[in-house]
């Protein structure tokens, strides 16, 4: 769980510090489900890398319907 708490702090102090919120829309709200997600099958980077670009796609598409 300690872990867990770690790489969730890190990865919201890396969406604060280094992104710019018109890049990274929807980036930062998937890749960490998708951190959490990959922790539990033990590929927590993994699973942040993909959600991210899961996160970041389905808010375009969503822009583009608007």
């Amino acid at each position: 769980m300690k872990h867990l708490a770690c790489g969730l702090a890190a990865i919201a102090l890396a969406g604060l510090v280094g992104a710019a919120p018109a890049e990274a829309k929807g980036c930062l709200k998937g890749a960490v489900v998708g951190g959490v997600a990959g922790h539990m099958a033990g590929h927590g980077k993994l699973g942040a890398a993909a959600g991210c670009a899961v996160g970041h796609h389905n808010a375009n598409k969503k822009a583009k319907q608007n």
